[in-house]
């Protein structure tokens, strides 16, 4: 179900829990996740769980083209530090932050499975910027 977008800077700023394996209530969550994504496709490319108004670590993103989530995701190792601007869409304007534009990133498949994989470029943007709101940090 398509939810609204918190705009809250208090409770954006809060870091999310995370529950090893996925509970039903997190499949829930990421189910509201990509239908709100989906929604606001013309606008954003991912979402945070606090972006909905659940504090939890679940994260839903374009990878390129396609459609993924990840539960309790971890970037496990990074190179290639670079300055960027970001919008968001739970604010206004833009604002500066460091990014990698390669990513290795840990996490849970809704199944509870562990998934390793490398993210390059834009998709690594994307999920860097979700991990941010997971972690309670103001992009």
């Amino acid at each position: 179900m398509q939810k609204p977008i918190v705009r809250d800077i208090f409770f954006l700023g809060i870091p999310s829990s995370r529950a090893n394996p996925a509970s039903a209530e997190d499949i829930t969550t990421a189910d509201d996740l990509m239908d709100t994504l989906r929604a606001n496709a013309k606008r954003c490319v991912g979402l945070a769980a606090n972006m909905i108004g659940t504090s939890k670590c679940i994260i839903v993103f374009d990878d390129e083209g396609r459609y993924a989530e990840m539960f309790n995701p971890e970037i496990i190792a990074q190179s290639g530090a670079y300055e960027t601007e970001e919008g968001c869409l739970s604010l206004d304007g833009e604002r500066r932050c460091r990014r990698y534009t390669k990513i290795k990133v840990r996490w849970q498949s809704r199944d509870g499975k562990v998934k390793i994989k490398n993210f390059t470029g834009r998709t690594a943007q994307i999920i860097q910027h979700e991990m941010d709101h997971c972690e309670g940090k103001i992009i």
